[in-house]
């Protein structure tokens, strides 16, 4: 299928700049955000979180600091003040 697309020309300047740097068609970047965003849309139009995506990874880091998650704030006070020493 073909599609003729209007757009700024702060779009069109800077696909123009991506495609010189990265030596894709400008197609090709218009395939892959048009891409980006129906699979985005689908997520989002299952209810499914930012956090399915990531799903895998939850849980998998372990800081050994076992109430950083109900004391984060504190834990991350106490790193500033640790790092101004």
């Amino acid at each position: 299928m073909q599609m003729t697309i209007r757009m700024p020309d702060e779009y069109k300047s800077r696909i123009e700049e991506v495609s010189g740097k990265t030596g894709l068609r400008k197609s090709d970047i218009a395939r892959m955000a048009i891409k980006k965003f129906l699979e985005d849309f689908e997520v989002q139009s299952r209810g499914e979180r930012a956090s399915g995506k990531a799903r895998d990874l939850i849980g998998v880091v372990s800081s050994g600091i076992p109430d950083l998650g109900t004391n984060h704030r504190q834990h991350l006070i106490n790193l500033m003040r640790d790092q101004k020493r």
